[in-house]
């Protein structure tokens, strides 16, 4: 019903246009800086981005995505101040924002939710799923950003704009325009082989289309062998291989529980159906196929027959969106979507030698979600400019899950009364927001916004396995406030309070699964996440220089953590697992504080060069009540950053450059970190690993190169159970016929 109603709406918008065109011509952008400072440019309309404008947003191009050959999406994020990428298997990525991740990141896809109500705690394969050959643009927004973009957005969020095919407005009617591109790329250090094939296709002034399909294949990945642990053997009292996570094979570099097969597939029509309207339309689909779980393949202390596999893991998209700079109305730019998102994942865990079973389960989840945001021409009154941003959002869920046990010696296959979620369940939001800002003498910028948001759950009740029903709903304003000075040309100091809230999901209430300590229960009782961020930045933005500094302190309320708990009557899986933890709300307030640094420096020659400086700590009260007091919170990252220096010549599209990517030990742990298989006693060690690039674009072909882990460097992202590849080459080369 949702998604009928957007189509509806968009095609009153558009049937409405032959006399809406202002005399005036279409509305000028606002200037802004590149770097932390930016506007989302799309299709074809400057539109700008009230986040861009006031926060810390930094954005990366498909130019850096292919300079740098990031294997993922999530990877191609680990050069953003603020941002460390953390990776339970081989086939995820999860990005940490200020400290947290997973259902406390907002993913957006061309505006749209990809957060649904089964997200996972922690490191988890959602962002992953999006192919990064067809990403444009991704804007990372660090803080708490839940008025304008909503739910979930507690931590920050990631924001991903596609390739859209390209249109030439002087192209005659009837004409048609087409061109193809063709890539090819392997890696090394883990035989990751595969490609893309992309078509576009223009017909007239005012209709474009792209399709794409892509496939690789990926081996076992090679590291440098294992980071080690903090702490000797007489500081522990158990074995140290008990916690060694990844298990490697007979060489100590190769991963066992990595690896996996993927193929992708897009298709998008934009249609302009005036000089100041454009309609797209759209479809994504991702396949991977047979991806261990790196830390449950096997699980520590478990025979090396046994491992979790996801068989499936799929996401399926399509979605229209109008975008429109309509002139009326006092309407400066509309964007206007709905669409509908199915998750969908398959996994086996064999253990037939040990038990002689293989336990297996398959859940889905069908999301419907619309979006509104509008945003005023702006009003002048004598020495102030006034605007208002304003939207409504809203999607509903369904669940299926299921769950089997096949005894193999038997031949015999039992189905579970419930999945790892209960069949049926279901979730809805919807909310609506505004955000005035008034701009000062050109020297003072003051906003303010508000939201209202609603969200409820449902779950029947299964008595097999003690799983009580969920009748759960919740309300929620959150509010947020900011200032702006310019004292001198391109310096700016910005100041903000912001407010993110998160409701618990179904993953929260209704799941049960296995995590990295053991096995993780529902609670049905948890309150929503609440968070408060206050941060200052100060900007400097000149032709060759941009520089970005800011501070941080977030104060989170009910926030959850893990502790200990009691497996419920008949369920087998729980009593076999290491430990059972649930989800809780942590008494008091939680703290998160942190300062980001970036500087980016065009001296000329076709230089430039990249540095990033990231510090976070967090610390809450406890969640075990025998040892109380103020302990750390989990997965915080190390202290961390990038540097980067390239050249080019923009005459012959010759590239080369090199990096490095750095952390400290993590020795700050939580409860759960201690415990956590996959990081190393003590905590976990830096690292120092450097990269070296070289490559050629034409507008005929490209190739791109990098010599990664130069010098061969052990390494592991805190709280990650993959270990980063050993030193290998990646190459890839596209071909545009």
């Amino acid at each position: 019903m949702g998604m009928n109603r957007a189509v509806l709406l968009a095609g009153l918008l558009a049937w409405g246009w032959a006399g809406a065109e202002s005399p005036e011509g279409p509305p000028a952008s606002p200037t802004a800086p590149s770097g932390e400072m930016v506007e989302l440019e799309i299709r074809g309309h400057r539109l700008p981005n009230p986040l861009a404008r006031d926060r810390a947003v930094q954005r990366v191009t498909a130019t850096e995505i292919n300079q740098r050959q990031a294997r993922s999406t999530p990877d191609a994020l680990r050069y953003v101040p603020g941002t460390f990428v953390q990776q339970t298997g081989h086939g995820q990525g999860s990005p940490y924002i200020r400290g947290r991740t997973g259902q406390q990141v907002l993913l957006l896809f061309d505006g749209l939710r990809i957060n649904n109500a089964l997200f996972r705690q922690g490191p988890n394969q959602y962002l992953f799923t999006v192919d990064s050959r067809t990403v444009e643009t991704l804007d990372v927004v660090r803080g708490s950003a839940s008025v304008t973009l909503g739910a979930d957005a507690i931590a920050g969020a990631v924001m991903v704009t596609p390739r859209s095919p390209g249109i030439d407005p002087t192209l005659p009617e009837g004409a048609i325009r087409s061109t193809s591109r063709f890539s090819a790329r392997y890696a090394t250090a883990d035989e990751d082989t595969g490609g893309r094939a992309e078509a576009e296709l223009q017909y007239g002034p005012r209709l474009g289309f792209l399709v794409g399909a892509g496939y690789r294949d990926v081996g076992r990945l090679e590291s440098s062998g294992s980071v080690g642990h903090l702490l000797s053997q007489d500081q522990v009292n158990v074995p140290l291989f008990e916690k060694e996570v990844p298990t490697f094979a007979a060489d100590g570099r190769t991963q066992l529980g990595t690896g996996f097969s993927e193929a992708t597939g897009d298709a998008r029509m934009v249609w302009d159906l005036h000089p100041r309207a454009r309609l797209t339309a759209a479809g994504y689909v991702y396949r991977q196929g047979d991806a261990p779980r790196t830390d449950q393949c096997p699980p520590p202390e478990a025979d090396l027959s046994e491992c979790l596999v996801f068989r499936d893991q799929d996401r399926t998209q399509s979605y229209l969106r109008l975008d429109a700079s309509p002139g009326w109305l006092g309407l400066n730019a509309l964007e206007l979507m709905g669409g509908w998102v199915r998750q969908f994942e398959r996994r086996e865990r064999d253990s037939s030698e040990t038990l002689g079973a293989i336990t297996g389960g398959e859940d889905l989840v069908d999301m419907y979600n619309a979006r509104l945001v509008g945003h005023t021409r702006p009003l002048r009154r004598g020495p102030a400019v006034m605007d208002l941003d304003y939207g409504v959002d809203g999607s509903t869920e369904a669940v299926q899950s299921s769950a089997y046990i096949t005894l193999v010696r038997v031949g015999v296959t039992r189905q579970s009364s419930r999945g790892q979620y209960i069949a049926g369940s279901t979730y809805q939001r919807a909310a609506g927001w505004l955000s005035p800002r008034v701009d000062l003498w050109d020297r003072l910028t003051l906003r303010a916004g508000g939201r209202l948001a609603y969200a409820a759950a449902e779950a029947a009740a299964d008595e097999d396995t003690a799983s009580i029903a969920v009748d759960q709903s919740w309300t929620a304003t959150v509010f947020n406030a900011g200032a702006e000075v310019r004292p001198l040309k391109g310096l700016a100091l910005k100041l903000n309070v912001e407010q993110g809230f998160r409701p618990p999901n179904l993953d929260d209430m209704t799941g049960r699964q296995p995590t990295g300590r053991g096995y993780q229960l529902e609670n049905a009782d948890l309150q929503p996440e609440q968070a408060t961020t206050y941060e200052v930045g100060l900007q400097y933005d000149h032709r060759r220089v941009q520089a970005a500094l800011w501070a941080f302190d977030q104060r989170l309320v009910n926030a959850m953590e893990r502790r200990s708990a009691a497996c419920p009557a008949g369920d087998r899986e729980c009593r076999a697992a290491r430990a059972a933890v649930q989800l809780v709300n942590l008494k008091g307030e939680a703290q998160i504080r942190g300062i980001e640094a970036s500087l980016k420096v065009r001296p000329g020659l076709g230089l430039s060069l990249l540095g990033t400086l990231a510090i976070t700590h967090g610390e809450g009260d406890s969640p075990v009540e025998e040892r109380p007091g103020r302990v750390s919170l989990s997965r915080i990252p190390p202290v961390n950053g990038v540097g980067e220096l390239m050249w080019r010549d923009p005459g012959t599209g010759l590239y080369a450059g090199g990096a490095v990517r750095w952390a400290l030990d993590q020795t700050d742990l939580s409860f759960g970190d201690e415990a956590d298989a996959r990081i190393p006693f003590g905590g976990t060690p830096g690292y120092v690993v450097f990269d070296a690039r070289l490559g050629l674009r034409t507008d005929a072909f490209s190739v791109y190169a990098v010599l990664e882990n130069l010098t061969d460097e052990p390494n592991r992202n805190h709280g990650s159970a993959v270990n980063g590849p050993g030193r290998g080459i990646i190459v890839n080369v596209e071909v545009v016929p």
